[in-house]
């Protein structure tokens, strides 16, 4: 049913086709597609992202399944497992930025596959450990991979697809996510089962194996050559060339962003730490502040930083990384709450847990897939309208919990109230990444989608750690099924403060607020 009401809903709100970025200008700015890739070939390139993508989505949703497993094969503490969850997030979110930069200047396309080679690496490494140590390494060492290759998919995107094209691309994108977050804790809750309590859960990281390798085999041969480009700055054997090199890729910019997210999440992630771990919090903005005025410094000497601070002119990029960052902030959180509802307050096995989730991943990827072919006719509205289908999906499973609480309505009633939560997925995250990098310039278009992810990775550790925080503080007055309703309340004035600033997106875009970034003065004036 909420599929069939979907359509109808966008069509009602609609109006009048909204036109994103004049054709000429999305070709100038943001587009730029090589001339040399053909139709069919930018296809054969989104088939390997998004193979890639489906890998690492699936690593993730399986692990969370696996991690009971886990601890009982390797005797690992909660500290262990809460490392194999956070480290990953830590490294992951970290390089992000820095990776995205260094696509942009020196190939996509070749980081790309770096990162999937690293993926790929440490998901064997990881599915062999002996012990709780060094799967732990191994998941840092993953997330490295993922915060690799995560940047150049959206850049790639940005870079060989324009306009209906590169919507439709990240709608793919969109069912992509959703079938994987759909497939993931059943095949997780398969594998465990069919390997038995020790090589179950090893199977749920060597499954990436075979992805990974036909990945980067078919990246190989599609991909355009070269992989790796020396930045046209850099003419081979003129002096100074690897100071210069460097230089380009701002080293002390990237450490100091690096230095101010690991400051900021570590926290988050840590929950056993002491108290003294929130003073990293006033540390992580002192480090922010430090390095804004780096990036002005390094821009005025003639160089280019990791991230043109001008971009945040731009009034679509600004709004959908705010849309994106309290999205993320509070909607993640659904699942986690969910998950823990079923199984502990309802006494559910991992696999029924997961089975919660698959009718809303299946509406997320339809929702994807048709709003990526209408973003460039609908605009923001369809975010709008997703948000809206995220509060519809919360209130409704609150209803349920609540009747299932006092007048034992059966709880399985979720699957459709959920699948609401679904169709916001699909509504929100792919049209409001196309959104909000329409008007971005493609020489950083690696960095400006990174700058996206990293809003979504704080937003989704801060979200998990406040909200199930707020869970347990009051699940010692009353019932998991209060509790869980009190954590979806908290879910939902998030999401309408995120409502909010897509209302001011649209205000902004009827009103003709220029939103383009204003031009850089070229390096040799």
């Amino acid at each position: 049913m909420p599929i069939l009401v979907y359509p109808f809903v966008i069509w009602i709100v609609g109006g009048n086709r909204e036109t994103l970025v004049p054709a000429s200008q999305d070709v100038k700015r943001s587009g730029q597609s090589d001339g040399s890739v053909a139709r069919s070939e930018r296809w054969r390139i989104l088939f390997v992202l998004l193979a890639v993508i489906f890998m690492s989505l699936v690593s993730v949703s399986i692990v969370n399944v696996a991690l009971p497993a886990i601890q009982r094969g390797l005797n690992a503490d909660s500290s262990d497992l809460q490392w194999v969850l956070s480290g990953y997030a830590l490294t992951f979110g970290v390089f992000l930025v820095a990776a995205g930069r260094a696509g942009d200047i020196m190939g996509r396309g070749g980081i790309f596959l770096v990162g999937v080679g690293i993926f790929t690496a440490s998901s064997i490494a990881a599915g062999l450990a002996p012990d709780a140590m060094w799967l732990n390494t191994a998941r840092f060492v993953q997330g490295l991979g993922s915060g690799l290759l995560n940047p150049q998919g959206v850049g790639m995107i940005q870079q060989y697809f324009l306009r209906e094209e590169r919507g439709r691309a990240f709608g793919y994108f969109g069912t992509v996510v959703g079938i994987s977050v759909a497939i993931g804790p059943v095949l997780g809750g398969f594998l465990i089962e069919a390997g038995g309590p020790d090589l179950g859960w090893r199977l749920t990281f060597l499954v990436n194996v075979p992805i990974g390798v036909i990945a980067i085999l078919l990246g190989l041969l599609w991909f355009p050559k070269p992989l790796f480009h020396r930045p046209f700055e850099l003419a081979p054997g003129a002096p100074g060339l690897f100071g210069r090199a460097v230089r380009t890729l701002d080293p002390v910019g990237s450490v100091l962003l690096a230095l101010a997210v690991l400051s900021f999440l570590y926290p988050f992630l840590e929950h056993r730490g002491t108290g003294l771990l929130w003073g990293l919090l006033p540390l992580s903005g002192v480090l922010v502040w430090l390095w804004l005025r780096w990036e002005r410094y390094f821009a005025r000497r003639g160089n280019k930083p990791m991230v043109d601070l001008e971009i945040f002119r731009t009034g679509s990029f600004t709004n959908g990384t705010i849309i994106m960052s309290l999205y993320f902030l509070g909607m993640t959180s659904i699942w986690v709450l969910v998950a823990l509802y079923v199984q502990i307050g309802e006494g559910m096995t991992a696999l029924e847990s997961g089975l919660f989730g698959v009718p809303s991943a299946l509406c997320s990827a339809f929702a994807a897939n048709w709003a990526g072919r209408r973003v460039n006719r609908y605009g923001r509205r369809i975010v709008i309208v997703g948000l809206f289908f995220a509060l519809l999906g919360l209130t409704a499973s609150s209803g349920v919990i609540m009747l299932h609480e006092y007048f034992d309505l059966g709880v399985w009633w979720l699957l459709l109230t959920l699948s609401f939560i679904g169709l916001a997925q699909g509504s929100v995250i792919s049209p409001n990444q196309t959104l909000t990098l329409a008007e971005v310039p493609l020489e950083y278009a690696g960095s400006s989608g990174a700058i996206v992810q990293t809003g979504q990775r704080v937003g989704t550790s801060v979200g998990i750690a406040v909200i199930t925080a707020a869970v347990f503080a009051t699940l010692e007055y009353t019932s998991w099924s209060l509790a869980v309703i009190t954590g979806f309340a908290l879910i939902g004035l998030v999401l309408l403060a995120a409502l909010a600033m897509g209302f001011k997106d649209l205000h902004d875009r009827r009103k003709g607020q220029p939103a383009t970034m204003p031009a850089r003065r070229s390096h040799a004036e």
